[in-house]
Formats: C-alpha cells, sequence, structure tokens
C-alpha cells in the first residue's frame, strides 16, 4: 500500500538577525499550513506542520531528507510552503532571469538549487507534490516582480480601494540580507547543480503565481491557497492535476497566475490522479 508523508510549512515572520532587521511580517500563511495539513490527514498522509520559528532551514531540510529516505516507488511526498518568496544572484549561471528564487525561512532563505538537490534523493517512482504559496513561485522547484503590482503596494491605496499585502522580499532587504550574509549564501550560489537525469521521481509543482509575479496574502488565506481550498470543496473535486490547476486560475485574478511545473520522470499517471490521492 502506498505511504504519504506530508510536510506544511507557514511563516508569518522571519528572524530579523537574519534578515538585516527584516521581520517579513505577514498574515494568512500558518493559515495556509495548517489548513493544508488538514487535507493531508484526511488523506491519509503522515503529517509534520512547521510554523515560523519552527520552520528553520536545518530542520526543513532534514525533514524532506528523512522523507526521501523514507520514501520509494508508488510513495507520495506532499511539501507545502506560505511564506515570503525572495531571489539571490544567479551565480552558477543556471537562470535565464539571474536570479535564483528562494523562500526565506525563519533563520534563512532555501534557494531553489537546493531544492533541486533534494529531489534527487528521491528514489524512482516516488511522487513529490509542492504547493508554493509565495511570490516568485512558478518555477522555484527549479528555475523580476510584477511592477504594477509592487508599484500599487508601495505607493498605497486610495480610500476606496483596499491595500494589499504581497509575500515577497522587498528588494531592500534582499540586498541587506545578501550583503550580510554574503560568504554564506555565495557557498550555496556558486555550487554546480545536480543534472536533471540525477532527478529520478516526479515532481510537481502547483505554485501561487509565475516568477515574474507576486501572491497576495489575505485574511484567512493566502489568495492562491484561500482558491485551492475552494476548488478542493472537502475532497468533492475529483479530476486530476492538471484540471486542478486551471480550476484555480479560473479563480484568480490575470495580475497573479498560478503555474503548473514539472521537474524529473514524466509520470501521466500520476498527474492524472486526483489531487493528494496517497
Amino acid at each position: 500500500m502506498p505511504k504519504g508523508i506530508a510536510l506544511t510549512l507557514g511563516l508569518n515572520a522571519v528572524d530579523p538577525k537574519h534578515y538585516g532587521g527584516w521581520t517579513g511580517d505577514l498574515n494568512a500563511c500558518e493559515a495556509d499550513a495548517e489548513d493544508l495539513a488538514e487535507i493531508a490527514t484526511a488523506q491519509g498522509f503522515q503529517v509534520k506542520t512547521l510554523l515560523t520559528k519552527a520552520a528553520t532551514r536545518t530542520r526543513v531540510i532534514k525533514e524532506i531528507t528523512a522523507a526521501a529516505r523514507s520514501l520509494k516507488a508508488g510513495d507520495i511526498f506532499m511539501l507545502t510552503y506560505s511564506g515570503h518568496g525572495g531571489q539571490l544572484p544567479d551565480e552558477n549561471n543556471d537562470e535565464n532571469d539571474g536570479q535564483d528564487e528562494t523562500w526565506c525561512l525563519f533563520d534563512g532563505e532555501l534557494v531553489d538549487d537546493e531544492l533541486y538537490k533534494l529531489w534527487s534523493k528521491f528514489a524512482a517512482g516516488v511522487r513529490v507534490l509542492v504547493l508554493s504559496d509565495s511570490c516568485h513561485s512558478g518555477s522555484v522547484t527549479k528555475q523580476a516582480y510584477y511592477r504594477a503590482a509592487l508599484t500599487a503596494a508601495g505607493a498605497g491605496a486610495s480610500s476606496t480601494t483596499r491595500k494589499i499585502k504581497y509575500r515577497f522580499m522587498p528588494p531592500d532587504a534582499a540586498l541587506r540580507t545578501y550583503r550580510k550574509n554574503r560568504a554564506f549564501y555565495d557557498a550555496i550560489l556558486k555550487q554546480k547543480d545536480a543534472k536533471p537525469a540525477d532527478v529520478k521521481a516526479t515532481i510537481l509543482l502547483l505554485s501561487g503565481c509565475m516568477d515574474n509575479q507576486l501572491s497576495s496574502d489575505g485574511d484567512f488565506n493566502g489568495l492562491f491557497t484561500a482558491n485551492l481550498l475552494r476548488v478542493w470543496n472537502d475532497s468533492k473535486f475529483k479530476k486530476g492535476y492538471r484540471a486542478f490547476h486551471q480550476a484555480i486560475i479560473k479563480r484568480m485574478p490575470p495580475e497573479q497566475t498560478p503555474n503548473f511545473f514539472v521537474v524529473g520522470a514524466a509520470n501521466a499517471a500520476y498527474e492524472a490522479q486526483t489531487p493528494f490521492t496517497v
């Protein structure tokens, strides 16, 4: 019988000691992690949830590595992240836009290059599902800011328009963080990538937005997660992952387009499964 392991991450803040004084305050990321953990539990996954201070680089890498060691062909690992997306300079020339995408964990950024190497630890035939409700998340599993949204967020809103909080690391905070911790990040950024052939599992990413867009926070959930929950509709959704993705897109505004991204081995049967199937 297949085995499912889920790790759900939600960060409503980061440690200003690492991030150059930036606290990264958000509202609904912990709620996202808890709601997705409820889905995973109901679907038969073994679930761990790490919220804000508990979601450190060391702990997250440890949990992903442990899952890779535990799972075999036919099993599934579900990893969800809600929090700020960041970017760092691409030092090994593997990104078309010259920047690596990151997840802002509590005590430091986790680089997409690091995630890609972690995928190479999973056995052939393992299914990996990644949900990333963060900015610049379109290919964070491996792979510009949305200027109109950024301008609106920075300029404030009129008395009749609600100001939107976005899950992005401001450029000044990104620069301070990188320069303050340059030796640490350069050691990661200059490493050679894992080769595509090294990833034998199948990784499906459903992201909150494209790499050049921003993901909205919310009062109760992030915009992407809120619409994902509505489409899932307490397990009433019965089509495959691509249909799931398209149904979420239909509920989203044009400036925030969830992405569907595949890394590793092709697995049409996996893509055709009802989401969250163990």
